[in-house]
């Protein structure tokens, strides 16, 4: 978990350092090989003042932009990431639509998992994945249209984002980054 994090914030911070803390390392404690550290600079951070929302999306925006030209030209990370306790399939795709369904059944397999067999969920998910999504998706990647995939902090809320004090300016953390289409942050 922690090394998808490391490696999260390490591509964020290589794209947009005025935007995240500078991470340097994780590991696991040699007395307690369970207990493990991620290791990250410092910032004083003011939870009580979210942050300026023209200077955050600017920001988030600049983060987008910023990594177009390191895009890998598909979608997906180089590495399992975690959003909180749970792990994504970040296995490389060609096409959003690819990838957005490998997300979307792979949350659908932890739900199933934790609740159960359902037999009207899976009569929605097969609406889901050969209707709804392939509707909505298909066309943005179809006759000529394009998505390039962008750098996105794939954790994206408000207990993710503060104000630096001393900066007064916006900081993510806690970051599950991997390429993407930007509408997905």
């Amino acid at each position: 978990m922690l090394n998808g994090e490391f490696e999260s914030m390490t591509t964020l911070y290589g794209i947009s350092p005025e935007f995240v803390p500078k991470p340097h390392a994780w590991g696991s404690y040699q007395s307690i090989p369970d207990t493990h550290f991620f290791l990250c600079d410092f910032h004083d951070m003011i939870e009580e003042l979210p942050p300026d929302i023209d200077n955050f999306t600017k920001r988030l925006a600049e983060l987008h932009h910023r990594s177009i030209p390191a895009s890998p030209g598909k979608f997906g990370f180089h590495i399992c990431t975690y959003m909180g306790p749970l792990p994504q399939d970040n296995n490389w795709c060609d096409t959003w639509e690819e990838f957005y369904i490998q997300g979307m059944k792979r949350m659908l397999d932890l739900e199933r998992e934790v609740q159960g067999p359902s037999e009207e969920l899976e009569a929605l998910t097969a609406q889901l994945f050969e209707k709804v999504i392939p509707r909505l998706l298909r066309p943005m990647e179809t006759f000529g249209n394009k998505i390039t995939p962008v750098l996105i902090h794939g954790d994206l809320w408000y207990g993710n984002v503060c104000t630096d004090r001393r900066t007064r300016e916006p900081i993510v953390f806690d970051a599950c980054a991997f390429w993407a289409h930007n509408e997905c942050e």
